[in-house]
């Protein structure tokens, strides 16, 4: 089971994705916070696989929450939830260490498909909201896409073939599908490209190979 905990404010929007996770017969909502404080305490007595938090709280904020369960209990994986508008906290997440972003209202399947890649240990970022955080940073973008295509220069050709698929946001294990390889050669290479590109973590990478033009923005297909 992936084990999951909520964290948000509003009671009507933790019933309306409980709800979702509840149609996946493999996912259990353990627990639920309505404020970053109560999440932080939870995460650390339920240790779940996934915390979904939403960004604006009261006292602490998701911002804040995501940093200290990261801190604290580093084997869960956090998933922020975020809507339109919001793409300056988005970066002040990714910089936080955040593995996904969701939006409230984006379709449910790719809710159950981000929470199963962030407790299989890999990233997950909305198709839309990478468009739009890429959208939003257009004055910085040119030079943006110099400076990773210049980190990922050094790159084999196989590995920016990884990269790419990782920046769609597949698992470890749907890559070595996708390029025919067993699932600890994947991890072989994803570990050098974070090495050679100096990434801390996928959605890092992710993001990276966003801004270098491996992942098309109108797509959600790899380069």
């Amino acid at each position: 089971m992936i084990r999951v905990l909520l964290v948000d404010d509003e009671a009507m929007v933790r019933a309306g994705v409980r709800s979702i996770l509840g149609n996946d017969p493999e996912i259990e909502v353990v627990a639920e916070a309505s404020d970053g404080r109560e999440g932080v305490d939870l995460a650390w007595s339920h240790r779940p696989d996934v915390a979904l938090i939403d960004i604006r709280m009261p006292g602490m904020n998701g911002l804040e929450a995501a940093a200290e369960i990261r801190r604290a209990v580093p084997g869960t994986g956090v998933a922020i939830l975020t809507t339109f508008g919001e793409e300056e906290y988005v970066v002040r997440a990714l910089d936080g260490g955040a593995d996904g972003f969701l939006l409230k209202t984006g379709d449910p399947r790719e809710l159950l498909l981000g929470v199963r890649a962030v407790a299989e240990g890999g990233a997950f970022l909305s198709p839309k909201v990478a468009r739009r955080v890429l959208n939003g940073l257009n004055h910085e973008r040119s030079t943006d896409r110099l400076r990773a295509r210049e980190r990922l220069a050094q790159l084999t050709a196989r590995e920016r073939e990884v990269l790419a698929l990782l920046g769609a946001g597949l698992s470890n294990g749907e890559i070595g599908k996708r390029l025919f390889m067993v699932e600890g050669t994947v991890k072989g290479h994803v570990s050098t490209i974070f090495r050679r590109i100096d990434a801390r973590n996928r959605v890092e990478a992710a993001v990276l190979a966003h801004e270098a033009g491996l992942v098309s923005p109108t797509s959600d297909n790899p380069r």
